[in-house]
């Protein structure tokens, strides 16, 4: 009854949380990548300098996901110098004409075993019906390095 006299009126109740189950369906982890998204859409559209910040992101993470996320951050720039850095999600992140192609995940960051290098649906690494779009890191040798610019080429083609 309630809810057809505020139609009436030309207004609409209030959105009220009647339980606590929606605070309940992300993670922490996954809270603070919304937010970080978040704050980098507002920095995209002020213009922000995305080297800056991926280069802040990666020093904020700690031992091994930092030294391998440098070096990620090297052979891609090295790769593709066209390729323009930024975060996605608060990760160092690569993008195309403005399309984010792919990312490097610290494991810290959802406490996972290792960490990643994805790509997004914006890469064109498309291979029959099922392809990966992310690869776990445990060890960057000359012969991973190689797999990634592989990548990274084939990505943005």
């Amino acid at each position: 009854m309630a809810e057809k006299q505020a139609v009436k009126k030309g207004t609409r109740p209030s959105a009220k949380r009647t339980t606590g189950e929606a605070s309940e369906t992300f993670t922490a982890e996954e809270k603070a990548a919304m937010r970080e998204r978040a704050r980098e859409v507002k920095a995209a559209a002020a213009k922000a300098d995305g080297e800056s910040e991926v280069v802040a992101k990666i020093a904020e993470m700690g031992g091994r996901d930092r030294v391998m996320a440098e070096r990620v951050h090297a052979v891609i720039k090295a790769t593709v110098p066209a390729i323009s850095p930024r975060t996605w999600y608060g990760m160092p992140a690569y993008a195309k004409d403005g399309d984010v192609v792919c990312f490097f995940k610290p494991a810290q960051k959802f406490k996972t075993r290792y960490a990643t290098l994805g790509f997004s649906d914006k890469a064109k690494l498309d291979e029959g019906d099922m392809w990966p779009t992310e690869f776990a890191l445990t060890e960057l040798n000359d012969a991973v390095e190689a797999r990634i610019r592989a990548l990274v080429e084939k990505a943005v083609s």
